[in-house]
């Protein structure tokens, strides 16, 4: 790998560990309590087309890692909330990254799987974790409908900074 890659991917997960703290931080008033917009994943879709899978998947999992000992959750619940949802939300955003690039999906459909995974993998490991799997039919349905927002929000973020990149980008060369 070479520096100047290096240091992009440092910067993405700088970028990325940024937004997951502060994110988690700010109280935003959702309906459903825990909630939250997930821009952090803007991050990892843009580490997605820039650099493919295993680069996104280590960006979203230093994010969760690193982002739990800031946060001093290391280990504990909200880490594993976290990892689980990082972890499944950019293998399932493998799949709608390979669609689009097939022109079959676009960005903010990919961002909206992403979401959807996310919260999917995060209600499946709290009900495991708490033993309780009523979680499922209870708060997950709630978190579905609030990924088609959240994922639409980031997923047009990632289409106007992707857009933004390609011009500067040609603008250097």
């Amino acid at each position: 790998m070479n520096t100047r890659k290096l240091t992009h991917i440092a910067v993405l997960v700088t970028f990325a560990l940024a937004i997951h703290v502060v994110e988690s931080l700010i109280s935003v008033p959702m309906l459903v309590p825990g909630a939250k917009i997930g821009l952090a994943n803007i991050i990892t879709l843009l580490t997605f087309i820039i650099y493919g899978f295993k680069t996104a998947i280590f960006v979203a999992v230093v994010r969760a890692v690193v982002g739990s000992i800031f946060l001093g959750n290391f280990l504990g619940f909200g880490f594993i909330l976290s990892l689980s949802g990082a972890v499944f939300s950019t293998l399932a955003m493998s799949l709608g990254i390979y669609l689009w690039r097939k022109d079959m999906l676009s960005l903010i459909a990919v961002s909206i799987l992403g979401a959807v995974a996310h919260n999917t993998a995060q209600v499946t490991a709290a009900g495991i974790l708490i033993r309780n799997m009523n979680l499922l039919k209870l708060y997950l349905p709630l978190l579905l409908i609030l990924a088609i927002p959240t994922g639409y929000f980031t997923g047009l973020a990632v289409v106007y900074v992707h857009k933004a990149l390609i011009r500067a980008i040609g603008e250097d060369n």
